[in-house]
């Protein structure tokens, strides 16, 4: 058993890396995969009908009707080589051939056909299965000739080709090919038209993740048209919560500040040294509340729109700020990579957070900039004490404070700066990523957002 049972195993290891090594060569497209699913069985089905008939059809009735003309030929030859030379060709113009004698010069000496005369093979095989014959031409369609050796003198025998096969195989061929390609290209047609819904509706999708809000309605099938009508209606309901979200915040936030401006002034009654570090709550306070309305405006659409920037732009005007505030912030020089869209006021706010983040726990930030085909790539580094890599995901959640591996002489965040860009990121097609600085020893943020030139 244990021994039927590793069988059983290889064999199924073989099997999943025979069917890994298929699925790395096959389309990977919906649309490819949909035209072979269409293809090959069409394909296949061609292939089997056209052995079949060429097989059993036209080989088997181009036997009969060529063992009948050898015969003929057989006659023939009999009475040339009883020297009735005339007789011979009397009796095959009776019999609608043509022989005439002519000088071993222009004997026919090889056999010939077109390449796709599939019969003629069989006409060859046939013919030359006798003894007088020694060459046959089926270059022409119309008529065949053959080259015979009778009583050491040399003879064409020429008759009609629909004497030995009928109509040639080739022409089946060529209708199928042609009327396939045809019925191909129709089913083609129709394919697209019913993937269109389906690339329409991942369109959608996809500018939705990154913030946009295209026009679409459902169509196409049944179940096409109900993933569509899911579809809006799912958008529809994270409209409407991340509207009821910014809605709660900003009267949380107005709210609130009503009473923290009354203690301002209450506070502000108090001595010197009772009221420093009740100011220095109630600013604390009052950052939060501001971190929270941000967060919460993160993905405003309507107030923040896509723009054609280049990257130039925006690393001048990062280091003109960052001069400004006396901060180290090297930015390495980028080569004119040209413009891409954007949203201004949330792609700086995302390199600020990010930037803030690596001066507030490092003494220095060094920026770079790397763009592909795909993406633009901000990489921000630190020198500060870095993040436990095991918690580098925690960092990314909102609200997360990771206090006790940094630097806290410099101030303390509400865990809000790293979320706002990760959500920034995903509204321009991208992500933040958090690794290990290597060259300078502190954190490592890859903000990367879609390389996109053009509106959908």
């Amino acid at each position: 058993m244990s021994i039927l049972h590793s069988l059983i195993a290889k064999n199924k290891v073989n099997i999943e890396l025979m069917f890994k090594w298929i699925k790395q060569y096959m389309p990977k497209r919906l649309y490819w995969r949909a035209a072979f699913i269409l293809l090959f069985p069409v394909i296949f089905l061609q292939l089997i009908v056209s052995f079949v008939i060429i097989k059993r059809h036209f080989e088997g009735v181009t036997e009969q009707m060529t063992r009948t003309v050898a015969s003929q030929i057989e006659l023939l030859a009999t009475r040339v080589e009883n020297a009735e030379i005339e007789a011979a060709i009397v009796l095959s113009k009776a019999l609608n051939m043509e022989l005439v004698k002519i000088d071993h010069g222009g004997l026919i000496e090889i056999d010939k056909r077109r390449f796709y005369d599939v019969s003629g093979l069989v006409v060859i095989r046939e013919l030359s299965a006798l003894k007088w014959v020694q060459g046959v031409d089926l270059l022409d369609d119309d008529y065949v000739t053959i080259n015979l050796k009778l009583a050491d003198m040399g003879f064409l025998l020429r008759l009609a080709r629909a004497r030995v096969s009928a109509s040639n195989p080739h022409q089946l061929i060529v209708n199928m090919v042609v009327f396939g390609a045809f019925f191909t290209l129709i089913a083609f047609i129709y394919l697209r038209n019913q993937l269109r819904p389906i690339t329409r509706l991942a369109s959608a999708a996809e500018a939705f993740g990154r913030g946009q809000t295209v026009q679409y309605s459902a169509s196409g099938a049944i179940e096409v048209k109900a993933a569509g009508n899911a579809f809006l209606e799912m958008r529809n309901r994270i409209e409407r919560h991340i509207e009821q979200r910014t809605m709660i915040l900003s009267g949380v936030s107005h709210d609130l500040r009503t009473p923290l401006t009354r203690l301002k002034l209450g506070i502000s009654l108090l001595d010197i040294t009772d009221k420093e570090p009740l100011e220095r709550d109630l600013e604390e306070m009052g950052r939060m509340l501001d971190e929270f309305l941000t967060f919460a405006k993160a993905q405003d659409n309507e107030k923040s729109n896509f723009e054609l920037l280049s990257v130039s732009s925006v690393l001048q005007g990062l280091e003109a700020d960052y001069k400004r505030s006396n901060a180290i912030l090297q930015i390495e020089e980028t080569k004119d990579t040209g413009f891409y869209l954007m949203r201004p006021s949330l792609i700086r706010r995302a390199l600020d957070n990010i930037i803030g983040n690596a001066l507030r726990y490092g003494n220095l930030a060094n920026l770079k900039v790397v763009v592909d085909d795909r993406h633009v790539n901000f990489i921000i580094e630190d020198d500060g004490p870095g993040i436990p890599i095991e918690m580098l995901s925690e960092a990314l959640k909102p609200f997360s404070r990771l206090d006790p591996a940094r630097n806290q002489d410099k101030g303390m965040g509400v865990g809000l700066g790293l979320p706002i860009a990760s959500d920034i990121a995903k509204a321009h097609g991208g992500s933040l990523k958090l690794l290990e600085s290597k060259t300078y020893g502190g954190l490592r943020a890859e903000f990367r957002i879609a390389a996109k030139k053009q509106l959908d």
